[in-house]
This record gives C-alpha cells, structure tokens and sequence, in this order.
C-alpha cells in the first residue's frame, strides 16, 4: 500500500513542478498549509517509525560540538525541537513553507527559532555547522527544482560543517546524487535502514574545510535487522 501510495504522490508533484518555481511554491503553501488545519496530520509526535527514524538520524552524527542548526522543512517543529533537547547549547532553527505549521511549532516554547522558507527559491540566511532535510525532496518534482534546493542546501553548511539527508530508499539515492555533484561535500556516513515496509536512508555529507585537502572517502553502508515492521 505504502508503494502505491508513495508512486501516487511522487506523480502529483512531478506535475505541480510543470507550473514553474513560482507557481509550484503557491500550491505547496497552500497545500501543507491545508494539511496543518489540524494539529501534527502525519502524526511525527507520536508515530513509532518516525520516533525510531528521528533517534537513527541522531545516532549518525560525529560528537562534536554544534554551535547553529538548522532543520529544513520542520513542519510543527517535533524534531526541531528534539535537537533542541539534544543540543541546548546550539542556535537552532527550523524552517518551513507552511505558516500554519510554523505556528505551532512556535507555540510550543520561546526556542528553536522558526522562519518561513521555500528552499527551492531562497536560501537560508547565514551559514550553519549542521544541516537537516528530512522527507522534504520528493516534494520537489523536476530535475531543475531539486539542483536549485541542493545548491541552496549546501550553500547554507558553513567550511567543515555537515548536510544530513533523510529520505525513503532506494529513492534517497536520487537525491543524494544532486549533493554529490557540489564541489566540497564528501559522504563521511550513511545509514540504510532496510526493516519494514518503509525502508529509508540516513545519509551525511561534510563540506570541505578551509584547509581541507583530503581526498573524499566513501563509507560502507550498514543496515540494521530487516524484520522490523513501520
């Protein structure tokens, strides 16, 4: 069912993508705004696969010290906020296209910062050491738009800092390929999770140093167990 439903999606916003860039970004306000009339419509806070998604991202990260975070596409905030938890020390900010979603996600405390952003058609302000898209790109549809929302993702991870996708596999292996064609980013970790029925990809890209000369290394791909269930 998921498949079905998953093709079903990636087809309707292949279409929206034929309006152009300006047009695409007003039907998508306006949808994720429609789908924010009620409160967390895909149930992030409570479902246990993306509990257990949000925990596997975490546990891919290299120990070190965060000082800005940014989460593209927060919609209500339930990871932002768990970075929050994870970080305090960290500037953490959360960006989304729907207003209804930013809304909440400022509703429930003072910090993360939130901010209105369609990262197809502008890039986040300033420069950040840790970079999250999670289950945003497909929303994306053409070729065109996904080169411009990846050039503006990586451009917003600061010399040495980190860009970490999430996205269904095999797909996030298309999407992927866009951060891979940036000069300066090198996949230092990535994560299959192939258990189950939605099947996904944890993938960490570091961008180069100021002084960073050395040569790019591909890590072994590991998954966990394949009996656990979504």
């Amino acid at each position: 069912m998921h498949s079905v439903l998953d093709r079903c999606h990636r087809t309707l916003f292949a279409v929206l993508s034929l309006l152009g860039v300006r047009g695409q970004e007003r039907l998508l306000h306006r949808y994720f705004d429609w789908w924010h009339r009620r409160p967390d419509p895909w149930g992030l806070a409570v479902d246990d696969y993306e509990q257990f998604k949000y925990a596997t991202t975490l546990r891919q990260l290299p120990a070190r010290r965060y000082r800005r975070i940014l989460d593209v596409g927060c919609s209500e905030g339930t990871f932002t906020h768990r970075l929050a938890a994870a970080h305090p020390e960290a500037d953490i900010t959360g960006a989304d296209i729907s207003e209804r979603a930013l809304a909440r996600a400022r509703a429930a405390g003072p910090a993360p910062r939130f901010v209105r952003l369609n990262i197809v058609t502008t890039p986040p302000e300033g420069r950040f050491d840790l970079v999250f898209c999670a289950e945003l790109l497909y929303y994306l549809g053409r070729a065109r738009q996904l080169r411009r929302a990846c050039a503006h993702l990586t451009a917003a991870v600061a010399p040495g800092g980190l860009l970490v996708l999430v996205h269904p596999w095999p797909e996030a292996r298309r999407f992927c390929a866009y951060i891979e064609a940036e000069a300066g980013f090198r996949l230092i970790a990535e994560h299959v999770e192939r258990g189950g029925c939605r099947p996904f990809a944890v993938s960490v890209y570091e961008a180069a140093g100021a002084a960073d000369h050395r040569a790019p290394r591909r890590p072994a791909e590991h998954g966990r167990r394949t009996g656990r269930g979504a």
